[in-house]
């Protein structure tokens, strides 16, 4: 509503646009600004907030009035209660006060305005970022002396953190008079002061189950060739085989490889069940304390100790060798264990030979899997003894 002095003066522009269509559209204005907002990734499955905010925001503002209104420019100050309730959304009560001159006349108009206003920030709450920018809309009741009138109103802003609970906020709004069909515009400058609520922590959902393993063909041995095509039934868990099914002979010595103590033996040499050209003696069995990292055979330089005992050993006795033996528990997949178990098995022999300087030939590795273990696999102490790594140095005797 228009302030009009006690005396007429003239300046006023009647306004010749249907009343009720005006309101509609001035309705319409802050609820297309709330629009653009709301195609912001809020409908997306955002986490809420670990923690609630209100802030008290004192400001100091200019503003410029309709020139219907004959009203000049002045200045104001407002106080505002904001509650952030949301990672991006917020809303304000907002009461405000001037004291401005007439235009046309002597005397001045007191200028009182109520409001409610939502507010969507463009960043999350938790954001570390300083510079936090944001839409606003609203609307509310404006007295101008005795006279009242409804306004609503769209803007923005930015909220400039300077530290967790206190920041600038500059403010610009345009406000448009139901009643009056006439246009102000408001711009602030304000400083907030912020108050927190930790929320209660939320549980984490329960994991999803794991798929139905997909029907595998039978494999009575384990050795990972279905029976149709094995050839060689009944292979000890955790042997090498050929796709037929049947224990792998690296060397073509007649032995087995998940039997042969001696891979590599050279080609036509007679070797014996153990798949050794002499007869070897066990002279020493050490057992090496190392822990691998979960599904790993790093070996880890603090356990160089370890294998310094066995390379001390072995300069002491030149004519022994030995056999790096890799061992592991009952868990998991027999054949991914055997395979683990040598990959370790060998990472300690490479250890061995080229920072310790033990001969090649006079060191082979050799995973068991879970073939050979010491304790019982039932028990959490019991799997722990069973995943280890033996040196068996041997020395041949005929």
């Amino acid at each position: 509503m228009s302030v009009r002095p006690t005396h007429t003066f003239s300046g006023r522009c009647p306004s010749t646009e249907n009343p009720g269509r005006a309101r509609a559209r001035a309705a319409l204005f802050p609820v297309a600004l709330l629009s653009v907002a709301l195609t912001q990734p809020i409908a997306a499955q955002e986490q809420e907030p670990d923690i609630d905010r209100i802030y008290l925001n004192p400001s100091v503002g200019f503003q410029y009035f309709d020139h219907d209104r004959d009203l000049s420019e002045t200045g104001t100050y407002s106080m505002g209660l904001e509650y952030r309730f949301h990672d991006h959304w917020a809303a304000e009560a907002v009461y405000g006060n001037a004291d401005a001159d007439r235009k046309g006349a002597s005397g001045n108009a007191d200028y009182t305005d109520y409001r409610l206003d939502g507010l969507y920030y463009l960043d999350n709450l938790n954001t570390e970022d300083i510079v936090q920018p944001y839409l606003a809309a609203g609307g509310g009741h404006t007295e101008f002396e005795d006279d009242g009138e409804s306004r609503v109103n769209a803007g923005g802003g930015v909220r400039l953190a300077a530290t967790d609970l206190v920041s600038l906020r500059l403010d610009a709004r345009e406000f448009y008079s139901i009643d009056e069909h006439e246009w102000d515009t408001l711009v602030s400058l304000g400083v907030s002061f912020a108050f927190s609520r930790q929320a209660e922590a939320q549980p984490e959902p329960d994991p999803a189950p794991a798929p139905a393993p997909r029907p595998q063909p039978a494999d009575s041995d384990n050795d990972g060739v279905p029976d149709s095509r094995d050839q060689c039934s009944g292979t000890p868990a955790g042997a090498a085989v050929t796709s037929d099914g049947c224990p792998r002979d690296s060397d073509n010595d007649g032995v087995a490889d998940f039997r042969d103590q001696c891979p590599g033996t050279a080609s036509g040499v007679e070797a014996d069940e153990q798949g050794c050209e002499g007869v070897t003696e066990r002279v020493e069995t050490i057992e090496l304390h190392i822990q691998f990292p979960f599904n790993s055979d790093e070996i880890k330089p603090i356990y160089d100790h370890e294998i310094r005992e066995v390379a001390n050993f072995m300069e002491e006795y030149p004519d022994t060798s030995v056999e790096i033996a890799g061992h592991s528990d009952s868990l998991g997949d027999k054949a991914y264990n055997q395979k683990l178990s040598q990959q370790r098995a060998e990472a300690v022999a490479t250890r061995l030979t080229e920072k310790f300087g033990i001969a090649s030939e006079r060191v082979r590795a050799r995973g068991y899997g879970e073939s050979e273990p010491v304790a019982d696999n039932s028990t959490d102490q019991g799997r722990i003894r069973n995943r280890r790594v033996e040196a068996r140095i041997e020395k041949v005797i005929r």
